[in-house]
């Protein structure tokens, strides 16, 4: 599974201990910055991971950033993305099983390395639910995004 990475300033520390993981598990990773804690904007980096999840390039994304919100916000507005912030264990399985979400979102500044690690573990080892009702609701959400998003080519 390839994973593309992004991240602000403040999410600098928490993406590179995320991403030795996964690479010491064997994901492969793109990194799409930032690289340091230097102030920047967060969607000069997100937006372009985002890009590469709807495209097909990279088969899920883990961003960081101070609160989570930033980057699911400019996630979401790519057609095809479907972005959850998660701050525990509980809510990554929630948001693979429920909404088979294929962007996952942290906040540095709202929870520590160790419970981001635990929430990184169980997204990607989660998978949707497929009963007839979960298939149903997933689909709706993947309606209105055909609905009003702009293909990508």
């Amino acid at each position: 599974m390839k994973i593309a990475m992004a991240n602000d300033h403040a999410g600098t520390q928490m993406k590179e201990e995320i991403k030795a993981y996964l690479i010491k598990e064997g994901y492969q990773v793109e990194d799409f910055g930032t690289y340091d804690e230097n102030s920047c904007d967060l969607s000069d980096f997100v937006y372009p991971a985002a890009l590469a999840v709807a495209k097909g390039e990279c088969d899920r994304g883990i961003f960081c950033d101070g609160v989570g919100y930033g980057s699911a916000l400019i996630a979401n507005k790519i057609n095809g993305c479907y972005a959850a912030v998660c701050q525990d264990p509980l809510c990554a399985t929630l948001a693979r099983e429920h909404t088979d979400s294929n962007i996952l979102c942290l906040g540095a500044k709202i929870i520590g390395g160790l419970m981001a690690m635990e929430v990184v573990k169980t997204w990607l080892k989660t998978e949707p639910l497929m009963e007839e009702k979960y298939r149903r609701r997933v689909q709706k959400v993947c309606d209105i995004n055909d609905k009003h998003c702009v293909p990508i080519d």
